[in-house]
């Protein structure tokens, strides 16, 4: 019996004090199965259009509330909104100080500084929603999703 191979979807990550996004970049998933436990374990897998089947699991850097966790499946990306067990920065994604395997990215369309989600909610008015611009607002999958031509020029630097 010949056994699947599994490959794992570049996943970009950002976090507020009270929760952590991740964004995974795999078009047209289907059977998309997340799991999130309270200790921080966050498990994915889905098939991809050719059938092959993506998996992978992360150790958070904390626990989590598994019963707020939110996805969202559009037509590129799977959405999820990990609510942290308890508001704070966490210094990074996962509980591990290795290097992060190498499809974990940092989500810079999403990354809000400590400093600067303070200072946006001590501010007057604004716009204070511009810091949670395509989150969990119910708008159209493809809403920030345009991150991917800065990912690329990213990566040539």
């Amino acid at each position: 019996m010949k056994a699947n191979p599994r490959r794992s979807p570049e996943v970009l990550w950002a976090q507020r004090s009270d929760k952590v996004y991740l964004t995974i970049a795999l078009p047209d998933a289907k059977e998309v199965s997340v799991n999130c436990e309270p200790q921080g374990l966050f498990s994915f897998s889905a098939k991809g259009l050719q059938g092959e089947l993506f998996v992978f699991s992360l150790e958070l850097y904390g626990p989590i509330m598994p019963e707020v966790c939110k996805t969202q499946v559009g037509l590129r990306n799977i959405l999820c909104s990990i609510q942290k067990e308890q508001k704070g920065w966490w210094e990074r994604l996962l509980k591990s100080e290795e290097k992060p395997a190498p499809y974990l990215k940092v989500d810079w369309n999403k990354w809000c500084d400590e400093d600067e989600e303070g200072s946006t909610s001590d501010s007057a008015s604004d716009d204070h929603n511009a810091v949670y611009i395509g989150q969990d607002d119910g708008s159209s999958d493809d809403e920030g999703m345009l991150y991917l031509p800065d990912l690329e020029k990213a990566r040539g630097n």
